[in-house]
């Protein structure tokens, strides 16, 4: 005897949401449910089970997959990178690959915003279309999600003075 399991489907809870089904995540949030499964001995072993892959999950992908293309300095907003920073001086603190990115997941679809840092001097729109390129190739290899848009925002570029001053500050004592 087989039995068919059919996964129902979700409506948007919002007008504004952009994917079927989609809950808005940051860096924390739920899991996603990829196919249904069947159960029972007389399945094929691919396919017994259920599949659930959490939102953070997508988070750091899409953060890494940014930070591999050359020109991307940093990522996240202002306070985010200061607060970052902090973090990464702390002993035994790990940097925060999913800083600067929000993901909306559902069923089967995702859509990214990213907030980046570029090096000056860099094209601008040549990086965010090597990023939007990079990301969506990343997730949706590696979590068969189909990535519906990468929205990507430049809120600062980062200028080489920058870290001048820093290496300057610093070292106040010798």
């Amino acid at each position: 005897m087989t039995t068919t399991q059919t996964a129902a489907t979700v409506p948007a809870t919002s007008a504004t949401s952009r994917t079927a089904g989609t809950k808005q995540v940051g860096s924390t949030g739920g899991t996603t449910t990829l196919g249904s499964g069947a159960t029972g001995a007389a399945e094929p072993a691919a396919t017994r089970g259920r599949t659930s892959i959490a939102d953070t999950v997508v988070v750091k992908i899409a953060g890494m997959a940014a930070r591999e293309i050359p020109g991307v300095h940093d990522m996240g907003g202002g306070l985010s990178r200061t607060l970052g920073a902090v973090r990464d001086r702390v002993p035994g603190g790990r940097p925060n690959v999913g800083r600067g990115v929000k993901v909306e997941v559902g069923e089967r679809q995702t859509a990214i915003d990213l907030d980046l840092v570029v090096e000056y001097g860099v094209a601008i729109t040549d990086v965010a279309h090597d990023v939007r390129e990079n990301v969506i190739a990343a997730v949706e290899r590696t979590t068969g999600l189909e990535v519906v848009e990468v929205n990507v925002t430049v809120n600062d570029v980062h200028l080489p003075e920058d870290d001048d001053e820093a290496a300057v500050s610093e070292t106040r004592v010798a």
